[in-house]
């Protein structure tokens, strides 16, 4: 089994300290964890370091299944179709990240205009389940409902338009989770602000979502043995 995260974090002066990629990193731990002995194989990919483009809506990509001048894209979108399951974190922004627009709305226009003209056909990222998991710089209960909306449900309408299969935790949070910051401290040196986070918290939140997201993609390749180890 193929398990892809991506970081979808556009801040440069995180580096390697992205709470976005320590989420998926905590994935990963989850995942190796809780289903030792199977042979899964994750990859991380953050997109504060890839050059996307935006759409320009050029039709150039109907049946190319691609886009004609964004090679970066165009190996994200491959390695999206060739996994099994897919995890997105994504911070509060306006609503998401600039990127991560980027890459939907070029993964949406390939899917409507190939469906437009062929109402059969299925995007190569067809039935791949995904959990989605939002953060941002609040504490709040109240501000984690509100990141459901702006950022799980806008992530989700998107990939459940290219017909991926979103999986939600529960009623309550139908297209993913979300987790809060703990603290946020001002550094006088510095121009942003310094966001402290649980990370036992954290992977309590992920567990019972990856959990769900995993169990769902070994359902689809038909393995009853590790589906008894995810329950």
């Amino acid at each position: 089994m193929r398990v892809l995260s991506i970081s979808a974090a556009n801040m440069v002066h995180a580096k390697k300290e992205s709470i976005s990629l320590e989420a998926c990193l905590i994935i990963e731990r989850i995942i190796k964890t809780r289903l030792a002995g199977n042979d899964i194989q994750m990859e991380n990919i953050r997109l504060v370091d890839a050059g996307l483009s935006p759409c320009t809506g050029c039709g150039k990509c109907f049946k190319m299944n691609k886009c004609w001048n964004d090679d970066c894209f165009n190996n994200i979108y491959s390695r999206i179709a060739q996994s099994d399951a897919l995890f997105i974190v994504s911070p509060h922004y306006a609503p998401i990240p600039a990127k991560l627009c980027m890459l939907l709305e070029k993964m949406e226009q390939i899917s409507f205009l190939n469906r437009f003209h062929d109402i059969n056909h299925y995007p190569i990222v067809y039935k791949v389940p995904v959990g989605i998991i939002a953060h941002g710089g609040s504490s709040t209960e109240a501000a984690l409902r509100s990141y459901k909306e702006m950022v799980l449900d806008t992530i989700a309408n998107a990939l459940q338009t290219v017909m991926m299969d979103v999986v939600g935790l529960d009623e309550e949070w139908p297209t993913g989770i979300a987790f809060p910051v703990k603290e946020v401290l001002r550094d006088e040196d510095e121009i942003f602000p310094l966001q402290l986070y649980d990370r036992d918290d954290i992977e309590n939140r992920l567990t019972p979502l990856v959990l769900r997201v995993i169990e769902k993609a070994f359902g689809n390749i038909k393995s009853p043995r590790v589906l008894a180890s995810v329950n």
